[in-house]
Parts: C-alpha cells; sequence; structure tokens
C-alpha cells in the first residue's frame, strides 16, 4: 500500500460489453492536490470517476485509494465523496432536508449545525427551506457538493461541479475546493471548461479513446505543447506587425484583428521567439498593454492530444487525396 499517494492507479482496464471504456490507465494523485479530468465525450472520464466513487468495479490492474486496496464490491471507499452526471438529490425536500436525510442513510451526523455549515459554505444558506424541485442547474450543483462535504472527504470527485455556476456560484465553489486542497483533501474534477482546469488545477489528466495522453503539471503541459497564436495589443500596430513579420521564428496570422474595440496582432510562435519579439517591440518604443494565448495552453494541448488519428491524416494528406 501508498500512503504517500491519494490514489495509486496501475494497469486500469474496463469494458461494458464491446466498448473499451479504460483501457491500461495508470493515475498518481498526491494529498494536498486539486487534478483536473480532461477528455472528449467517451473518453472514459465518467468510468473513471465511477471507479474511485465504488460504483463500479475495474476488469484488469490495481487500484489504491487513500492507501487502500480497493476491492470487487460496489461501496465508497471510506473518505471517499463526490458525485457522477449530477448529484442525486430530493426533488421534496428543502435543501436542508436533503441533506439531513443523507446524513442519516449513511448513518452520519445529521445535526443541523453540521447542515447549516456546509449550506453557508457553498452559498445556500439563505435558500435553506426551499425545495429542491425550484433549484436552478447551479443551484442544484452546490447543493450536491455540500452533500459531499457533510463526509469531510479526504478525496473529492467531482463531475462537471461549474455546470450551471453563475460567477458568484462559481466563486464559491472554487473557494470551497482551494479550501480543501490547501488542508490536504485531494480533489479530482471532470471538466470541459478549460478556464475552471486552468484556475484550479496544479495538475491534469488527458483522455482519449479510454488511454491516458498526458497525465502531469499543467506547466509542462503548456512547455511540451508546440506553436500556439497569441494576440498582442501595442500601441502602434501597424509597426508592431511590420517588426513581427521580420521575427525569426514568428508568423503573421491577422495583422488587424478586433479585440473588445482595440486593433490586436495575432502572431503563431513558439515561447522564447513570442519573448524575443516582444523585447524587440519595447526596444522600438511600443507600449505593450496586451499579450495573451488565442487559445489556452491547455486547450490547445487537449485538441492536439485528442485528435483522432484519420482526422490528423486528413488535414495532412494534399489537397486532391482528401
Amino acid at each position: 500500500m501508498d500512503t504517500q499517494r491519494a490514489v495509486r492507479a496501475r494497469g486500469i482496464t474496463k469494458c461494458f460489453a464491446d466498448v473499451v471504456a479504460l483501457d491500461d490507465v495508470d493515475l498518481d494523485l498526491t494529498p494536498g492536490q486539486i487534478h483536473g479530468l480532461v477528455g472528449p465525450n467517451g473518453a472514459g472520464k465518467t468510468t473513471l470517476l465511477g471507479l474511485l466513487l465504488g460504483l463500479a468495479v475495474a476488469d484488469g490492474g490495481s487500484l489504491e485509494v487513500l492507501g487502500r486496496p480497493v476491492g470487487r464490491a460496489l461501496a465508497a471507499p471510506a473518505g471517499v465523496a463526490g458525485f457522477v452526471d449530477g448529484p442525486g438529490l430530493y426533488p421534496s425536500l428543502t435543501a436542508r432536508q436533503n441533506l439531513a436525510a443523507l446524513a442519516s442513510l449513511r448513518g452520519q451526523d445529521r445535526r443541523t449545525q453540521r447542515v447549516d455549515e456546509v449550506l453557508d459554505e457553498v452559498g445556500l444558506i439563505e435558500v435553506a427551506d426551499d425545495r429542491a424541485r425550484g433549484f436552478s442547474l447551479g443551484m442544484r450543483q452546490r447543493l450536491g457538493l455540500a452533500a459531499a462535504l457533510l463526509t469531510n472527504p479526504r478525496l473529492l470527485v467531482l463531475d462537471e461541479p461549474s455546470n450551471g455556476l453563475d460567477p458568484a456560484g462559481k466563486k464559491h465553489v472554487h473557494g470551497v475546493l482551494k479550501r480543501l486542497a490547501a488542508e490536504g483533501a485531494t480533489v479530482v474534477l471532470s471538466s470541459h471548461r478549460m478556464d475552471d482546469l486552468e484556475a484550479l488545477c496544479s495538475e491534469v489528466t488527458i483522455l482519449a479513446t479510454g488511454r491516458v495522453r498526458f497525465s502531469g503539471p499543467i506547466g509542462k503541459l503548456a512547455a511540451d505543447s508546440r506553436e500556439l497564436d497569441y494576440r498582442l495589443i501595442s500601441s502602434d500596430p501597424e509597426a508592431a506587425c511590420r517588426l513581427a513579420a521580420d521575427a525569426g521564428g514568428v508568423r503573421v496570422v491577422d495583422g488587424r484583428a478586433e479585440w473588445r474595440g482595440a486593433e490586436a496582432l495575432v502572431v503563431r510562435a513558439q515561447g522564447p521567439a513570442l519573448e524575443q519579439l516582444v523585447a524587440r517591440l519595447i526596444g522600438e518604443g511600443l507600449a505593450i498593454r496586451e499579450v495573451a494565448p488565442v487559445v489556452s495552453p491547455l486547450e490547445a494541448a487537449f485538441l492536439e492530444l485528442t485528435e483522432e488519428p484519420d482526422e490528423q491524416a486528413e488535414q495532412q494528406a494534399p489537397e486532391g487525396e482528401r
């Protein structure tokens, strides 16, 4: 048993009839980490989350959660909480009654004080006595998170927790997840929102067709990526475009792009070449107001790593052979 990891998976496989959902998956998660799980639809994300929550068992490989081997029983390992495919709630009950009922079913402390603590933490204390059937999608997501927090989990597993959240709801949820990680818990979240993952996660795992295409720090993923398109806004767009056209390792994609009412230059380059261009622009007296990737490094790597082989072949084929 590995007590230094919250999750240790080796060679995990899972099939549903003829469909291979997970194929030889390795995964290592450490305490105090927020780990993102991303991939196209059907990549195996939900299956992997279900294994961590004890909703399914693997067909092959080994899985340890919180230092203990996971057996063949369909049961959540001790210290693990969360939800997949949305939280299970009782529509006719209030938010407070939902949490009290769930705590009772789990044999947990159902005192009103603890229930109100978690409702307040996710920003739902003011609607504690409203029935769940009237809740928006984002409110239901937050109530599901509150239900998971009742267990004081050491491993929190969440499927699309930002679905339907308004800015205030997102702030509450992000704050909760960061606090849990700071206190030593491990958070695994699956999301299609790359901005959420980049804001929250120290590491990500990218799945495609049931296999791991990348697993590690987001910073390494960005460093390993190829050329990216960057948006550059300066005090003199025409001069910036002219200098960029002469710069080594830089290609001008759009010399007159519009971005939020300003004229922007879009260039394609690797990080070092972009840094040299920016230094040259500053040296020529131009003020740089913004430099940002048009598509985030995580999203660019996601698209590259999950692109289907037949799509890649089609893009690389000569025009007459497509």
